[in-house]
């Protein structure tokens, strides 16, 4: 919001950021189609080059199109969006160098101590206080140049270079596919025609206009009533499947033929197949609230399913750490280990539709075997007291002989035909509740179960 995060805020966490990650040879800085977003932008900019480091600008780009720039340049990164969040809001993600992920304790906990003036809590990678080279806790809130002089600044267009190196990735050959695209006014806009241009596609678009007030509906595909058009559209229009990206287009989310969504468990176990038919035994990351069907068919395909906790960070490190080749959560990220082990909803597309034309059939029967089990979906529960909550749950369970406890990620029971995750939000009094059997009716009956025991007064 912008009484939230204004430009002499972020001018601000640029200093902040360039500090932190010792910004040689300089940092890559993209942004969104938000109103806010190129003047934030412009501020993170100023920011960094007032530390003495270089910005190069790559405009108007997808948040992978920015992974893609940190990668290719070798650069710590900066992508101002608000991803699938409503027209208002407005934020970024930030990047190490080869579009390493910071988490809370690898540099976020200190760029926000540095904003707020806390010189005396810098991490290990950080520069010593002496070493500053701008007063970032200004009384004014404005920054001083450094004394060797101000960074420079240059842009540079990597739309073609990312869409090329993509295809790279990605062979898409074989029969000719109609595919329906609703880029909800966000940056699938611009992405989609420059990665489509080359393949052998008939292309229905559904608003490609970059428009952050995003006039037909929020940007967000998780939430099913923002598939809608989607779904309606590629059933009118006789197409093979449809793709919905959310603000940023780093998520991917997919409609078979039929007009029914696809479980993004059901992609990431279809991208772990193909994976795996190229690198036979490669370790795939799942998070712990993906569909059971996406170890299975790792497993049954030879390879070593790992199971993390939800959270980009978390997934990128893990991914590194055993060289991982693919990753897939309930949410619609993918990540990939030949895309510097980053998320790519574009990516993920390619995948499905490479898989698609190679295939006779519809995308249902392609994706059929690998979604045999039923989802409540993710639902919120607002409660006074998280912890005493989940806390209340594990009592109604714990001792069963019948079922086994978790703590992963939350609280995560399962019994022999279904299994539930209780988890909190990191960020409001909310617990997330998924469930998954391996039929409608136990389904039902186990999430109305819980919900009644986890909104029960206290």
């Amino acid at each position: 919001m912008p009484e939230q995060l204004d430009e002499p805020t972020v001018r601000m966490i640029g200093v902040a950021f360039a500090t932190e990650v010792g910004a040689a040879p300089g940092v890559v800085v993209g942004h969104d189609m938000r109103a806010s977003s190129p003047g934030l932008a412009a501020a993170f900019a100023d920011g960094v080059r007032d530390t003495g480091a270089n910005v190069t600008m790559i405009g108007l780009a997808s948040t992978d199109e920015l992974y893609f720039a940190s990668g290719r340049l070798a650069m710590p990164g900066a992508m101002i969006t608000a991803s699938h969040n409503p027209a208002a809001y407005n934020g970024i993600k930030l990047c190490r160098a080869g579009a390493v992920a910071l988490a809370e304790d690898t540099g976020l906990r200190t760029i926000r101590e540095l904003v707020s003036g806390r010189t005396d809590a810098l991490t290990p990678t950080s520069r010593h206080p002496s070493e500053f080279p701008v007063s970032i806790a200004a009384a004014d809130r404005s920054v001083l140049p450094a004394a060797g002089g101000r960074g420079a600044l240059d842009s540079v267009d990597l739309l073609a270079d990312y869409a090329s190196y993509l295809h790279e990735l990605v062979s898409v050959r074989g029969r000719r596919l109609h595919v329906v695209v609703d880029a909800g006014n966000g940056m699938a806009g611009r992405s989609v025609p420059a990665v489509f241009a080359g393949l052998d596609i008939e292309l229905s678009r559904l608003y490609f206009e970059l428009d952050g007030t995003f006039p037909h509906h929020d940007a967000n595909p998780l939430d099913p009533s923002n598939l809608l058009d989607l779904r309606r559209a590629v059933v009118d229009r006789d197409a093979d499947l449809g793709l919905a990206f959310d603000g940023d287009a780093d998520r991917c989310f997919v409609v078979d033929e039929r007009g029914e969504v696809v479980s993004p468990s059901a992609l990431t176990a279809l991208i772990a197949i193909r994976m795996l038919a190229v690198e036979p035994g490669a370790h795939i990351i799942h998070n712990a609230i993906t569909s059971r069907a996406v170890p299975e068919a790792i497993t049954r395909h030879g390879g070593v399913p790992v199971r993390t906790r939800v959270g980009h960070s978390l997934i990128k490190a893990t991914m590194a750490e055993i060289d991982a080749v693919f990753g897939g959560e309930h949410s619609g990220h993918f990540y990939f280990r030949d895309f510097w082990y980053a998320d790519s909803g574009m990516l993920a597309a390619l995948h499905l539709l490479s898989e698609a034309a190679q295939t006779s059939g519809p995308v249902s029967e392609l994706v059929a075997d690998l979604d045999p089990y039923v989802a409540s979906g993710e639902i919120n529960s607002t409660v006074p007291d998280t912890r005493m909550v989940i806390d209340k749950v594990r009592t109604e369970y714990d001792g069963r002989s019948d079922v086994q406890l978790d703590w992963l990620d939350g609280l995560t029971i399962s019994g022999g035909q279904w299994w539930f995750n209780v988890r909190a939000s990191k960020t409001e009094p909310v617990l997330r509740l998924n469930v998954e059997a391996d039929t409608f009716e136990t389904m039902i009956a186990i999430r109305d179960q819980v919900l009644a025991l986890m909104r029960r007064p206290q």
